[in-house]
């Protein structure tokens, strides 16, 4: 009968009674936000709604750049990577052919009487066993010593090549996991977005996707703001080569936002503004925490169209002004390239590139 007792509760202790005690105060507190989530309170107003989503994005866009730059940094290790195979290709070829003209002396030798055991030497297909034993070329007194010795050197370095090749391989495999990490928090942010989104009404819904998505107050369509700044009167850019990126970036408008991207057909925001200079002549590093040192930093009191704009301590947002305090940028995923005020983000700088 003791078998079918009920077995006794023994009470939480360490980190299970920590977990169970944050469970209690979760269920408790039903009307609590989680961070990083979008379970949230049913009962949220559309301007809580509102704010949480902004949030959401903005952590989107910060992981969006830290994408962008180990994405640049994978390019670039698969680059070097690629050329350091090339190389050891290269380099293999010519200890081929030298080990070919080794091998037809050698022939010579045996039909002569003999190898010399300088020759049998370099032709060992045990590098390894080669370079082990390769003191002894200095002691050859025959006259293919210094071919010998040239094979040496060759294996000698296509080891060190493909030494180098594997730890650009190890560097490569860390950006690649960088990548991977931020990928899935973006896409994670973008579906909390998307879900809490769902919650507004069509109306609440399209007045937000009309809005910055970036905490500001909003802003009234397209139009109506290009409208804005054409009845100010247009600013002339500092020089032709900003012309060419303003020119650019109002070409833009419209185009949708898809974070990663570049162009031609969408961009995210650092991408809307790598591509704008790009068309000017110009070559900008790729994310927002980079261009901000590729130019000259300016005080907000000189800004002239041409310039980065960048917001957020973080500097996880960047924009191109073109003057009466507004900028062109790609603002979030589901939004378009539009005109806004740049007072509608947290200023951070601003840096002039030619």
């Amino acid at each position: 009968m003791a078998a079918h007792r009920k077995p006794k509760q023994r009470p939480f202790s360490g980190s299970a009674a920590r977990t169970a005690a944050g469970l209690a105060l979760t269920g408790a507190a039903t009307a609590v936000v989680l961070p990083g989530s979008a379970h949230a309170d049913p009962d949220l107003t559309p301007a809580q709604v509102k704010a949480e989503v902004d949030r959401l994005y903005h952590d989107a866009e910060v992981a969006t750049e830290k994408y962008n730059g180990a994405k640049e940094k994978a390019t670039a290790a698969t680059r070097d990577l690629n050329a350091l195979r090339d190389e050891a290709a290269r380099r293999t070829e010519r200890l081929n052919t030298a080990r070919d003209e080794l091998g037809s002396y050698a022939a010579a030798q045996y039909r002569a009487g003999g190898i010399s055991p300088s020759v049998q030497l370099a032709l060992s297909s045990d590098p390894d066993q080669y370079l082990e034993r390769a003191a002894f070329v200095d002691r050859v007194g025959d006259r293919r010593a210094a071919a010998i010795d040239r094979v040496r050197k060759q294996v000698a370095r296509i080891a060190e090549v493909r030494s180098r090749a594997d730890g650009k391989l190890t560097v490569l495999a860390a950006r690649q996991a960088e990548l991977k990490k931020q990928r899935a928090t973006i896409r994670a942010k973008l579906a909390d977005a998307q879900r809490l989104l769902a919650r507004l009404t069509p109306p609440e819904r399209a007045a937000y996707e009309e809005s910055s998505g970036h905490g500001g107050s909003g802003g009234t369509d397209t139009a109506a703001r290009t409208g804005r700044t054409a009845a100010r009167g247009p600013v002339r850019a500092p020089n032709a080569r900003a012309a060419a990126a303003v020119a650019f970036a109002h070409g833009a408008i419209g185009k949708p936002y898809v974070w990663g991207s570049t162009g031609p057909s969408s961009f995210d925001c650092s991408g809307l503004t790598q591509a704008a200079w790009r068309s000017a002549g110009v070559s900008l590093p790729r994310t927002t925490y980079t261009q901000i040192n590729a130019g000259q930093r300016i005080p907000r009191s000189q800004l002239a169209p041409g310039d980065l704009v960048f917001f957020y301590s973080g500097i996880s947002h960047v924009g191109l002004y073109i003057g009466n305090g507004q900028m062109i940028h790609a603002p979030r995923t589901g939004s378009t390239v539009r005109i806004a005020p740049i007072d509608q983000m947290p200023f951070a700088g601003a840096t002039r590139v030619a």
